[in-house]
């Protein structure tokens, strides 16, 4: 990895022969730094000797990472950090508990039962061989209380 960043400005350039701008060639080299050291994790060795780089590797690592980008047609727009407002990152968890609990009182029983058999651990494949009940019923009702909890959060 070190040999990687001494060639930093390089692999900058390589991208921005694609038709990039620098803070998106910055994005696209530090995602392939990231890609990079997850194969060398893996196993790959990205050398020819011990003191040089697959160049070809990393041009094809950064074209196909542009590639993607372009294929999925990403309009990546940067916020400058001036924009950037500081939030408030406290919670009312008790009270958001609280009013989960209080919705999930006023449920017909067994809406609420199934959601907390499921909640607690238990798989709905095995809820439905246990009660008899379609596996698909277990699963929509599952799934319409979770829906109408996360409403309330």
């Amino acid at each position: 990895m070190q040999l990687l960043a001494k060639k930093h400005s390089d692999w900058i350039k390589v991208v921005n022969s694609f038709g990039c701008n620098t803070s998106m060639s910055e994005d696209l080299v530090q995602e392939m730094y990231i890609k990079i050291q997850i194969k060398l994790e893996k196993g790959l060795d990205i050398s020819y000797n011990k003191n040089d780089i697959n160049y070809y590797y990393i041009f094809k690592t950064l074209r196909t990472l542009f590639l993607d980008l372009k294929r999925k047609g990403k309009n990546i727009k940067r916020v400058p950090v001036e924009n950037i407002r500081a939030t408030d990152d406290t919670i009312d968890y008790e009270g958001k508990y609280n009013l989960v609990k209080k919705e999930l009182n006023k449920m017909y029983w067994y809406d609420k039962k199934v959601f907390e058999l499921i909640n607690k651990g238990e798989s709905i494949a095995q809820l439905s061989r246990k009660t008899g009940i379609q596996y698909y019923s277990l699963y929509n009702t599952y799934k319409k209380v979770k829906e109408k909890l996360k409403k309330l959060l």
